[in-house]
């Protein structure tokens, strides 16, 4: 019983821990979240996005949480070495005719890593990053037993997406691959703007010990129920998928019902539910460009709104393609098109957004999907405002 309270106690602390992280990162909810799922599951995630899109703060941040644990970071190149990420050699045992390896403060120590510029990972360090990602082996450089290195999750950051079969190799050890791009809301544009010159109150910190997180990832997800009806929509998930020539290999689909599993357990729930399937959305896309079609194979098991959702994403890209094809003509004709159509558009989209959240909240369904495609909305209908109808961009957030 006492076990299990601190369990349920270790449960509340990663929620605080995931509102505050979205709190303080905007539009990031989703990609905090399903990190902090990745990390519970024993998994490792990829944070794929431009420079300047704070995915290295991230990543620090939610590692330091985590207290009594070993935290190692490394920035690759292309000619970074085996000694300098998993231990250098003593140079003083050396002098003395023996052959050993420092391994403190490297991988090979380290209960979570992240790894910046996963991908320019050298040719020489390869095999020994796919055993640390892999088994979590390492094998010393003189030839010795394998090492079993201690580490539960990598969070690993690039800029683009991997162009070698050397780097291919890693990508497909990330099970979960998230998209961070820059902001697109002008309302959360200002506010990050207004960050860099106001002073920030003092942010509550919430915080696991390492004994905690272990506990929760050999012990409290592994024991999360998956009941059928999960695994047969996993299985019409998976066809679904193949149908429209999107396979994932049978290690990535068995890896990520511990996912599901995770979500549950994050959620404070003992049993995997239909919301959950939600995170495969980050799991079984190879480029960008698949992700759309994976998302929208997901939702549709997940919420009945799904598909309706997701076409108004596509009108709202639509309109968004159309404003920056119709930037060369007058204003008279740009003005003339964001009032009849445009305008009225975006602001019918905005209201029915609006109401399926509050619909989806209300029955206790995710509303992550919508947000995202309201965040969309409110993006291209301040761009229509200010570029075609001049309105002043102070006035914006009033006008939505």
């Amino acid at each position: 019983m006492r076990e299990e309270l601190q369990t349920a106690e270790t449960a509340r602390s990663l929620r605080a821990i995931t509102d505050e992280l979205s709190g303080r990162y905007l539009e990031r909810d989703d990609v905090v979240r399903t990190l902090v799922v990745s990390v519970l599951a024993g998994q490792h995630a990829l944070l794929l996005g431009p420079p300047g899109t704070a995915k290295s703060e991230l990543a620090r941040e939610l590692t330091g949480r985590i207290e009594g644990g070993t935290y190692w970071e490394i920035l690759l190149g292309k000619f970074t070495s085996p000694t300098r990420m998993f231990g250098p050699i003593d140079v003083a045992a050396l002098a003395r005719g023996e052959y050993r390896q420092v391994y403190e403060g490297r991988a090979t120590t380290a209960d979570i890593a992240f790894i910046d510029e996963i991908f320019k990972c050298s040719t020489a360090a390869l095999n020994e990053t796919l055993g640390l990602l892999n088994e979590r082996l390492y094998h010393p450089e003189n030839g010795g037993a394998p090492i079993h290195c201690p580490l539960i999750s990598a969070i690993t950051a690039s800029n683009e997406l991997p162009t070698g079969e050397d780097s291919a190799a890693i990508y497909d050890r990330l099970l979960v691959r998230l998209e961070v791009g820059y902001l697109v809301d002008p309302s959360n544009f200002a506010a990050l703007v207004r960050s860099a010159v106001e002073r920030p109150e003092p942010a509550e910190r919430t915080t696991i010990g390492l004994a905690e997180l272990r506990h929760v990832v050999n012990v409290a997800v592994p024991a999360v129920a998956v009941p059928d009806p999960i695994v047969d929509a996993v299985c019409t998930l998976r066809a679904s998928l193949r149908r429209k020539e999107l396979v994932a290999s049978d290690r990535r689909w068995r890896q990520s019902m511990r996912l599901l599993q995770a979500s549950a357990f994050l959620a404070g729930r003992q049993e995997v539910a239909d919301g959950d399937l939600a995170v495969l959305t980050h799991v079984l896309w190879n480029s960008p460009a698949e992700r759309p079609l994976v998302e929208r194979e997901v939702l549709q098991l997940v919420n009945p709104d799904a598909k309706e959702a997701l076409d108004l994403d596509d009108a709202i890209a639509e309109l968004e393609v159309e404003l920056d094809a119709r930037a060369g003509r007058s204003r008279e004709e740009l003005s003339e098109w964001a009032i009849k159509e445009a305008n009225k558009k975006l602001a019918g989209a905005g209201k029915r957004l609006t109401a399926m959240r509050s619909q989806a909240t209300t029955v206790g369904r995710s509303t992550t999907t919508l947000d995202r495609v309201i965040t969309r909305q409110r993006a291209v209908h301040a761009r229509v405002l200010t570029e075609a109808l001049g309105v002043d961009a102070s006035l914006v957030q009033a006008q939505l």
